[in-house]
């Protein structure tokens, strides 16, 4: 009995997909080389894995000249004639659409500020009322947050400033602490040097007196020179004798 027909279809079992892949691609890439060994053609095969890893096969030395050869001898069958005239067909179409979406992006725009709104039904007023709501409540909502934004960065800056003018406080009531402690010892200073400008006070109740300071009246059995020395050493003693007074 012959092999039967092997049904073409994607394998679902993974391994059994990959061995069938590895065994035909081997095989093709055989069937490859044998045609243009057998045939002298120019062959050129490529192929993608599932996974996309590339698998390749050339018979001249570079793939990239079959490629390019393969292109040329691909767009030159092609009509000139009908390939211009199918890009300026194809280039008409596209202004058409696009003057069309101009179009109706203008009479849109003119139907959101209220104008030429007699073509329009119940239905198209009521999509173009809630789209006036929705843009509102967006407007709102922005403005809103504008807002919001605004009053925080015042509320930091009103911190900051109140910061500054606490340290502003704090300097100055150390300066004020500091100026009478400065005035009591400039006082103290002055008081000082006005006690010491003062003449000093003198020791005693009596001050020296000089030699014959007074008038002397009376005998004394003595003799001059001893009344005179006597005198002379009271005197210089700072007292003043009895008999004298």
């Amino acid at each position: 009995m012959g092999r039967g027909r092997v049904e073409l279809k994607r394998i679902e079992n993974k391994i059994n997909r990959q061995v069938t892949f590895a065994k035909r691609r081997n095989g093709l890439l055989k069937k490859a080389y044998e045609l243009s060994v057998l045939c002298d053609a120019e062959v050129a095969l490529i192929i993608f894995s599932s996974r996309g890893k590339l698998y390749e096969f050339c018979s001249t030395s570079s793939m990239m000249q079959t490629l390019e050869k393969y292109q040329q001898c691909s767009y030159a069958s092609l009509d000139p004639m009908q390939s211009a005239s199918d890009h300026t067909q194809n280039n008409y179409h596209e202004y058409l659409r696009l003057k069309a979406r101009v179009e109706l992006l203008q009479r849109s725009q003119r139907n959101l500020l209220g104008e030429d709104l007699g073509t329009l039904n119940s239905r198209e007023l009521e999509h173009l009322e809630h789209q006036l709501d929705s843009s509102l409540k967006q407007i709102r909502s922005r403005k809103t947050q504008n807002m919001l934004d605004q009053l925080a960065d015042l509320q930091q800056k009103e911190q900051m400033l109140a910061e500054a003018n606490k340290q502003l406080r704090r300097k100055l009531e150390e300066s004020a602490a500091r100026v009478p402690l400065r005035l009591s010892w400039d006082n103290g200073g002055q008081t000082m040097q006005h006690n010491r400008q003062l003449p000093p006070q003198t020791e005693g109740f009596f001050q020296p007196l000089g030699l014959n300071s007074s008038p002397q009246f009376g005998y004394s059995p003595m003799g001059g020179n001893e009344v005179n020395a006597a005198a002379t050493a009271n005197n210089m003693n700072g007292f003043i004798p009895g008999w004298m007074l």
